[in-house]
C-alpha cells in the first residue's frame, strides 16, 4: 500500500477535526481513509527520526513507508493507553535497527565504510541556530553514527525530536534513569568529537 498516495484522498472522506482517539478507533474498524489521517499527522516525525539516525533520504523515505506498512497491518494490538506517535515510533526504531544491522554485516570484511550521516537536507531536520553549516552537519553525523545503538536512540529522540524521557521510555522499553544516564553519556561523547572541530573554527 503506498500511503503518500492514500493521504491525497483522505480529506474527501474523513474531518480533520477527527481526535486522535477517533482516528484510531476508525482505522482498528478497517477504515483506510482514517489510517491515512494518521499517516498525514504523524509520516513526517517518522521520517524525521528515521533520517537522523541513518542519515541516507531514500533509505528513510522506504523505512517510514514500512513503519506505516507495519502499523496498518497492526494497528488492532495498539493498546488504549498507548501513545499513537511513540507506537509509531517504536515500529521505526525496531525497522531501522534491522537494517542498521543487515547493512553492517553486508559492509563486514569489506574496506567500506557504512555511510556516514548527512544532516543537512533541504527539510530543515534540526534548527538552524544548531546546525551552522554543511560541514557541520556532516561532523555531527559521523559523531551520531560511533555512539552505541541505546546512546544514539535516545540523544535523537531527547535532543532532536524534543521527546520527554516518558516517551522515550515508551518507544524503547528503557526505565527513566537508564535513559538519562545513556543521554548524559552521549553528549559527553558528542561534546569529544566535535570539540576539535569547534576549536578550529574559533
Amino acid at each position: 500500500m503506498d500511503f503518500s498516495m492514500l493521504c491525497q484522498e483522505r480529506a474527501e472522506t474523513i474531518d480533520f477535526t477527527d481526535e486522535s482517539d477517533d482516528l484510531i478507533a476508525k482505522a482498528q474498524a478497517g477504515d483506510v481513509a482514517a489510517f491515512g489521517v494518521i499517516f498525514e499527522q504523524h509520516s513526517r516525525f517518522v521520517y524525521k527520526f528515521i533520517y537522523a539516525m541513518l542519515g541516507d533520504r531514500d533509505a528513510a523515505e522506504e523505512l517510514m513507508q514500512e513503519t506505516f506498512l507495519g502499523a496498518y497491518k497492526n494497528i488492532g494490538g495498539l493498546r488504549g493507553d498507548a501513545r499513537l506517535r511513540t507506537w509509531l515510533c517504536g515500529i521505526a526504531k525496531n525497522l531501522f535497527y534491522k537494517d542498521f544491522r543487515a547493512r553492517r554485516y553486508q559492509n563486514a570484511g569489506s574496506t567500506e565504510k557504512i555511510e556516514s550521516f548527512n544532516l543537512a537536507d533541504n527539510k530543515n531536520l534540526l534548527p538552524d541556530r544548531e546546525f551552522l553549516s554543511k560541514e557541520l552537519n556532516q561532523v555531527i553525523g559521523a559523531a551520531l553514527s560511533g555512539l552505541d545503538e541505546d546512546k544514539r536512540t535516545v540523544f535523537v529522540l531527547k535532543e532532536m525530536q524534543f521527546l520527554s524521557y516518558k516517551e522515550i521510555s515508551e518507544i524503547t522499553g528503557f526505565s527513566i534513569p537508564k535513559l538519562k544516564t545513556d543521554l548524559h553519556r552521549a553528549k559527553i561523547e558528542m561534546r569529544r568529537v566535535l570539540r576539535p572541530y569547534l576549536e578550529a573554527k574559533k
